[in-house]
C-alpha cells in the first residue's frame, strides 16, 4: 500500500533522513522505532507532504505522491496524527470531527461521526466539550478520531502514548488494535517500543535519519541488541 524509496530529507544543511527505503503492505501495523531524534516524526512529515524528499519517491496505493500537496495525500486516502495531539482546542468534540471530514461528501458525515463515536465511547458523552478541558488520552482519542472521519485506507500515527499515563497507554494500543482488526492499515511512530512491537506485524529500527535493522514484530522484541537499546534491558 505504501513504498518509500530512497528518501534524503534536509532540514537547511542537517542531513535528517538518509536514504531510507521500507513499505506497508495492506492490513498490516508497521511501527517505526528509535531514540528521540532518530528521524521518525520527519518520515512521516515527509510521507504526508509537510516535507519534501530530496531524492526518491513515495507511492501510495500505486499512486506517486512525494510532490502532492498535503490536503491532496489526505483525500487519496492517507492521514496523519502528528505528535503532540493538536485538537483544536476552542472547538468542541463534535466540531472538531466535523473539520476531519472535511475531504468527504457532507451526506456520510454523520454516518462517519456515528463510527467514530462507537469506536471511543468516551467522546460521544464529551461531544459537546470543549477539546482544551479534555484529558490528555481524551485528546489522543479526539485526535485518532478525528483522522478517522476523512476514511482513511492509512493511518499514519505519530508518538500517541506520549505523556499518557499507562493505563491511558493501554487503552490507546487497544483502540490502535481494533482500528487495524475493522480494516484500517497503520504505521506507527512510537519511542513506547515494547508496546509498539505488541501491536505491530514488522518494525523498522531507526539510529539518526537510518534503518539499520528490519524484522517482524516478534522477532525484534526478541532481539538482544532491541532489548537492550530500546526495552530497556
Amino acid at each position: 500500500m505504501l513504498k518509500v524509496n530512497n528518501m534524503n530529507v534536509y532540514y537547511g544543511h542537517i542531513y535528517a533522513i538518509k536514504d531510507v527505503n521500507f513499505h506497508v503492505d495492506e492490513g498490516e501495523v508497521v511501527t517505526l522505532i528509535g531514540a528521540n531524534g532518530a528521524g521518525k516524526s520527519t518520515i512521516l512529515k515527509t510521507i504526508s507532504g509537510l516535507l519534501r524528499s530530496k531524492t526518491g519517491s513515495i507511492s501510495f496505493a500505486g499512486e506517486e505522491i512525494g510532490h502532492m500537496a498535503s490536503h491532496t495525500i489526505v483525500r487519496r486516502g492517507l492521514a496523519h496524527v502528528p505528535e503532540g495531539r493538536r485538537a483544536f482546542l476552542q472547538m468542541s468534540v463534535q466540531e472538531n470531527l466535523e473539520m476531519g471530514h472535511y475531504t468527504q461528501q457532507a451526506a456520510t458525515m454523520q454516518e462517519r461521526i456515528e463510527q467514530v463515536y462507537k469506536k471511543f465511547p468516551r467522546l460521544l458523552e464529551r461531544r459537546k466539550q470543549v477539546a482544551g478541558t479534555l484529558s490528555g488520552g481524551e485528546q489522543q482519542m479526539l485526535v485518532m478520531g478525528r483522522a478517522m472521519m476523512s476514511k482513511p485506507r492509512l493511518l499514519m500515527l505519530d508518538e500517541p502514548s506520549m505523556g499518557l499515563a499507562p493505563l491511558l497507554v493501554e487503552q490507546i494500543f487497544e483502540m490502535i488494535g481494533e482500528l487495524n482488526r475493522a480494516g484500517t492499515t497503520i504505521l506507527l511512530v512510537e519511542q513506547n517500543a515494547h508496546m509498539a512491537l505488541q501491536v505491530a506485524n514488522r518494525g523498522y529500527v531507526l539510529e539518526t535519519g537510518k534503518i539499520v535493522l528490519t524484522d517482524d514484530a516478534k522477532a525484534l522484541l526478541a532481539s538482544d541488541a532491541v532489548r537492550k537499546a530500546y526495552l530497556g534491558g
